[in-house]
């Protein structure tokens, strides 16, 4: 984070810097995607990588020359650089500072402040006609297009309402069974006692009707007269 000399045009943002190099991600305040700057390498810790480079050599050629008092000079040279980058040196955060700067000016051209709100916004949630963010100001087409759509929703609702999908009969008719007394269910068989059932056909109507039934249940003819 910065150390305070620089102030972020915006809080809503995200520091992705590490000990090698500086990357900050700004939010829309509105959709809340997010622009990543460009990495910044860290001049510091590419330098005392070079660093330990140079004293891992130098202390393999103290070995070769039989002359450790070389190596060991320049490896305690690295040591004390080590430390000094340990917690992030003081060059580390002054380049940090330095890449805020930079890539907040980076950013700022991929968002726009809306005058009314004061909201910090993309391209996505900028209305350009009107110079404010969508949430103060719509765009006039996208309104037009989804209250279209949310008027035909409405209507095709409305209509399978009121439509007429089955036209049949709903009927319940319950056999008993004239054995045993119990609901004999739809077979041709009784479900409770297995005797037989023959439904009996009104000379009438010609309907079909349990057995043991007295009087038809389409025209009320008696039946077994």
């Amino acid at each position: 984070m910065s150390d305070g000399k620089f102030i972020a045009f915006t809080d809503n943002y995200a520091d992705n810097s590490t000990e090698a190099g500086f990357q900050f991600t700004f939010f829309c305040d509105n959709c809340r995607e997010g622009y990543k700057t460009k990495f910044i390498e860290s001049k510091s810790h590419k330098k005392r990588g070079l660093l330990r480079g140079i004293g891992k050599l130098a202390g393999a050629a103290a070995s070769i020359t039989g002359d450790y008092r070389f190596g060991y000079g320049v490896e305690r040279g690295t040591d004390v650089i080590s430390e000094r980058y340990q917690g992030m040196s003081p060059q580390w955060h002054k380049e940090h500072d330095a890449a805020f700067e930079k890539a907040q000016n980076e950013a700022k051209g991929h968002f726009h402040r809306c005058p009314k709100c004061t909201k910090w916004v993309c391209e996505n949630c900028w209305n350009e006609q009107t110079n404010l963010c969508v949430e103060c100001a719509p765009r006039e087409a996208v309104e037009v297009a989804a209250a279209r759509a949310g008027k035909m929703v409405e209507d095709i609702r409305k209509k399978a309402a009121e439509t007429q999908v089955f036209t049949g009969k709903i009927e319940e008719k319950i056999t008993i069974c004239p054995a045993c007394g119990k609901p004999a269910g739809s077979g041709k068989f009784c479900v409770n006692c297995g005797a037989p059932l023959k439904f009996v056909v009104c000379e009438k109507c010609g309907a079909k009707n349990p057995p043991g039934t007295r009087f038809c249940g389409e025209c009320g003819t008696r039946i077994g007269d």
